[in-house]
């Protein structure tokens, strides 16, 4: 299973590739906590992460966006009372790119750093 958290995002555009499902399949374990999911005819890797509170959760969201700003890859993010739901996906070829398994175990290991703050 390749370690995704050491690797970097690259720029796509319309002509990148996105992940076969043989690759999906060898990627899936590194986030296994991530759905799939089919925004309109995009697919995309879903997750909600709980908090104690607005201000953890506030402050998980704000370093997601410095990790997503380092990377050059953004997610959209809905910030809860004490949740944040993280959605990545590739919106220049409308589809999963490795880019958004990197994010999604860059944003795990995020979360994992905070358990002090994290509800589980």
């Amino acid at each position: 299973m390749p370690d995704l958290t050491k690797e970097r995002c690259i720029a796509c555009t319309p002509a990148s590739p996105h992940v076969t499902e043989g690759e999906m399949l060898s990627l899936r374990p590194s986030v296994p906590e991530w759905r799939v999911v089919t925004e309109g005819s995009a697919k995309a890797l879903w997750r909600s992460f709980r908090f104690r509170g607005f201000s953890d959760a506030l402050a998980f969201a704000n370093e997601v966006g410095r990790i997503a700003e380092e990377q050059g890859h953004h997610p959209v993010m809905t910030i809860e009372l004490r949740k944040v739901t993280v959605v990545w996906t590739t919106q220049a070829i409308h589809n999963l790119h490795r880019n958004d398994f990197i994010m999604a175990a860059k944003t795990d290991q995020l979360h994992a750093g905070r358990s002090s703050g994290a509800a589980r």
